[in-house]
């Protein structure tokens, strides 16, 4: 029978497989990499704060704009490191439209450039722009700059996956941001092995893309659901710290989990039962030919 909380329902059924968060899930439980080296390009450029307001006013103007450009650089480096996260996650995937990284790395030495001149001159500011850029291109890397997996496959198809996988993304998102005000770090774990069991979900729909018609439920309805019932639960709990809410909560996210690992399994199987097809099909007329396997 589904949990029901705050008016929203998870999917029927249980799986009779064990699910990601018995075999181990909160191991599997994945986090983003990108925070410490990205947040200390914030940190940086700083002291050119000083250095504004002890100069005059056309200098002074000079620092603050490389100042503000370099913490401009370092909003894109982030973003492109969280871009670069999604592409290496997905077995198929599109590059990004926008090659963030390198308009990091460009608006770096920019910014030291900018800072050269107000500081020394232009030929310390091509220096400082030179050796800035491709620093940050050895530290950073390069975007990705050619779509992965796509070779052969119905674009049409894959389009409507990445935006339902989008979606999905946007939703699970929203999950861990609001159960991280709840406080309960217990919570948190069961929150990531949810989502890593909904991500083997994504990538087995990414795979064979005719799936989605069968997740497209869990990928939208089911999700959106999840969403809503953390964020209520979040609210609750960080005020009344009920622990009736909080028992079924935790109900909810296991019988969310055993949902989408069943629904992962059971696309697995269909897809297996499709290539054995495939396979007794291939024989059947290649006998009909007159081949046999000692011909072959």
């Amino acid at each position: 029978m589904a949990q029901k909380f705050g008016g929203k329902y998870s999917p029927s059924g249980h799986a009779k497989t064990p699910t990601a968060a018995s075999n181990g899930g909160f191991r599997d439980a994945k986090r983003s990499r990108v925070g410490g080296r990205a947040n200390l390009l914030f940190i940086a450029p700083l002291p050119l704060i000083w250095q504004a307001f002890s100069s005059q006013p056309i200098v002074m103007a000079q620092y603050i704009a490389a100042l503000g450009i370099l913490l401009l650089a370092a909003w894109m480096t982030r973003e492109g490191l969280h871009a670069q996260e999604a592409y290496d996650a997905r077995k198929v995937a599109r590059r990004p439209a926008l090659p963030r990284k390198i308009l990091g790395s460009l608006l770096t030495a920019a910014g030291l450039g900018l800072a050269g001149i107000a500081g020394h001159g232009p030929i310390d500011a091509l220096i400082f722009a030179s050796l800035g850029g491709i620093l940050h291109s050895f530290a950073f890397g390069l975007d990705p700059l050619r779509d992965k997996g796509m070779d052969g496959v119905d674009t049409y198809q894959t389009d409507r996956v990445a935006r339902a996988i989008e979606e999905a993304e946007d939703h699970l998102a929203a999950m861990r941001e609001a159960i991280s005000r709840a406080g309960d770090r217990a919570l948190e774990r069961r929150v990531d092995a949810f989502q890593a069991t909904a991500r083997d979900l994504f990538r087995t729909v990414e795979e064979d893309p005719r799936d989605l018609t069968a997740a497209r439920r869990y990928l939208g309805v089911y999700l959106l659901g999840a969403r809503d019932a953390t964020i209520k639960f979040a609210d609750i709990y960080r005020r009344t710290q009920d622990q009736k809410a909080r028992e079924d909560f935790a109900a909810l996210l296991d019988d969310l989990e055993k949902n989408f690992a069943a629904r992962t399994q059971k696309l697995l199987l269909e897809d297996r039962g499709d290539l054995n097809v495939e396979i007794d099909v291939l024989r059947e007329r290649l006998e009909r030919e007159g081949l046999h396997q000692g011909d072959l």
